[in-house]
């Protein structure tokens, strides 16, 4: 039986540590969290964690077509997952950190479970949020994720109490980093040489 869902509030601007470690604990354990990004709260678990994911899709009411987010570190880690050619690179670079998912073609680490089935791809953000930034130096590898968008919902979660009282029963931990901006993030593929908007959200797009 899964045990009561931990509220655990960190400074926006420079979280603490142990509190930090607490997180890490639960994500080493199989959990599934709430966390801050700049463009409302999302849901992950450790890249591994294929329960996890099953769990994510649940919440939201994915399907198994629907494509998962790698959440990195930084340019070079995301590098480690998609395979970007100079173009590319120029691009994210200027546009990372950022409100943007960029879809691109998986490389060999993403597990074949997580990348699109038909065009091998996956999606990958660098968040500028500090909390979860700060989480993510704890980590290898990036988190498995998911905007917290509620079926029938056009905008994601913004208040880590919120999510705690609605969500608590389904996850294992809200990790709560203040408010969070509103708007999703823009969605642009770019799997071949042209980026291509799919969703404007709150980063700006320009080829």
């Amino acid at each position: 039986m899964r045990k009561e869902c931990q509220y655990i509030s960190v400074h926006p601007d420079n979280p603490q540590s142990r509190l930090l470690e607490q997180v890490v604990d639960i994500l080493h354990k199989g959990g599934v969290i709430a966390y801050p990004t700049e463009s409302g709260y999302a849901l992950g678990c450790l890249l591994d964690n294929s329960e996890g994911a099953k769990r994510i899709r649940a919440i939201r009411k994915l399907d198994e077509t629907h494509s998962l987010t790698l959440v990195c570190r930084d340019l070079s880690n995301l590098s480690e997952y998609a395979k970007v050619g100079n173009t590319q690179f120029r691009y994210l670079k200027s546009h990372l950190p950022g409100p943007y998912t960029f879809i691109l073609p998986a490389s060999r680490e993403v597990p074949r479970r997580l990348q699109n089935p038909k065009k091998k791809t996956i999606g990958l953000r660098v968040t500028p949020n500090v909390v979860t930034n700060a989480l993510l130096s704890y980590f290898d590898k990036p988190l498995l994720s998911s905007t917290l968008i509620l079926p029938g919902e056009d905008h994601p979660m913004t208040d880590g109490w919120s999510i705690r009282e609605e969500l608590g029963h389904a996850l294992d931990a809200v990790l709560d980093g203040g408010f969070s901006g509103f708007e999703p993030t823009t969605i642009i593929d770019f799997t071949d040489d042209e980026p291509i908007l799919i969703r404007q959200g709150q980063g700006t797009f320009a080829e």
